[in-house]
């Protein structure tokens, strides 16, 4: 998001050189510059003790490919809580174990994605109403049912070591 306006009282932003980070919206009223912002969301590797990953179907997201579990980060709640919440909410898996792997920037959405391999101890699926299905795919056969390069399929490489 970028600030015309200043979100806390209103008054057009002026440019101001800050730093070396250049020309960036000042609201001279509050005297605060107005950063550019960003969602910040998680995106996990869902994996097993088979040496599994739950990949997802999701039609808004894709018709064609499986993604794995993310969502957006809550106020108050670290990236490890959104992991451990976003994984039980929308596949029914307790996360016993957390790993980061890195960040992936989405720039398309304005968004940081923070990965994750998620370790859960194989159970059946509950499903929330944002997931069509989830399927548990071998570490080799689960890049192929993804889109090459995207961010999933990035993670799911890293995190397997595939």
């Amino acid at each position: 998001m970028h600030f015309t306006f200043c979100p806390h009282c209103g008054t057009k932003a002026v440019l101001r050189e800050i730093g070396d980070e250049g020309m960036i919206p000042y609201c001279e009223t509050c005297q605060v510059p107005l950063w550019d912002m960003f969602t910040t969301s998680i995106i996990a590797a869902v994996t097993n003790e088979y040496n599994e990953v739950a990949l997802l179907r999701q039609e808004y997201v894709s018709k064609v490919s499986y993604v794995c579990v993310a969502g957006i980060m809550k106020p108050n709640e670290s990236a490890e809580e959104t992991v451990i919440r976003e994984v039980f909410e929308e596949i029914g898996q307790k996360v016993e174990s957390l790993r980061f792997i890195k960040s992936y920037p989405y720039e398309k959405k304005e968004m940081l994605m923070l990965g994750f391999r998620a370790f859960v101890k194989k159970h059946d699926f509950r499903l929330s109403g944002e997931v069509d299905s989830v399927e548990w795919f071998s570490y080799e056969e689960a890049l192929s049912k993804m889109r090459e390069g995207s961010i999933a399929w990035q993670l799911v490489k890293e995190a397997t070591g595939q």
